[in-house]
C-alpha cells in the first residue's frame, strides 16, 4: 500500500455526474413528515482505469456517492441526491491491480470525502431537505 501511496500524486478531482430530486409530489418545504424520513446513504467505489496521457501514466477512479430520504410508513424514496466523482493520480512508478485496487478502496474516497460533503450541504439547503451532517473524515466503507 505504500508504494502505491508514494507512486500516485493526485491531479484532480472533479464532478462527473449529479442527480438530485424529489419524487413524485413530495414538496419538502412544506411536508409536515419531513424529519421523520430515514436518510439512506451510498458509498461505491465504482471502478479504476489506467490512462496515458502524453508522456504520463493516469490512474481514474469513479465514486459514487448518495443520499436518500425515505418513508418507512409508505416504503417510497421521497428524494434523493446522488453524485459520481471522478479522482485522477499522477503514476511515478508501476504498480500492480492489487496495489492499484488496495489504493482505490483504501484512499480515494478519502481524497473525494471534502467534495462530497460541500455538494450535499448545499444542495440540501437549495432543495429545502433537511440537514445532513456528515462525518468530516470518510468513514469505513462496507462492501
Amino acid at each position: 500500500m505504500q508504494k502505491a501511496k508514494d507512486s500516485l500524486k493526485i491531479q484532480d478531482i472533479y464532478l462527473h455526474k449529479l442527480t438530485a430530486e424529489c419524487l413524485g409530489d413530495f414538496e419538502p418545504k412544506y411536508d409536515p413528515k419531513l424529519n421523520t424520513y430515514k436518510i439512506q446513504t451510498m458509498h461505491l467505489v465504482e471502478k479504476s482505469q489506467l490512462m496515458q496521457v502524453d508522456d504520463e501514466k493516469i490512474l481514474k477512479v469513479s465514486v459514487s456517492l448518495g443520499v436518500r430520504w425515505f418513508d418507512s410508513e409508505a416504503e417510497e424514496v421521497k428524494a434523493l441526491i446522488e453524485a459520481d466523482f471522478i479522482a485522477e493520480y499522477k503514476m511515478t512508478e508501476t504498480l500492480s491491480k492489487k496495489e492499484i485496487d488496495a489504493f482505490a478502496k483504501n484512499n480515494v474516497s478519502y481524497h473525494i470525502w471534502p467534495y462530497w460533503r460541500e455538494l450535499l450541504t448545499n444542495q440540501t439547503n437549495r432543495m429545502h431537505l433537511p440537514k445532513v451532517v456528515l462525518q468530516t473524515i470518510q468513514l469505513a466503507q462496507n462492501s
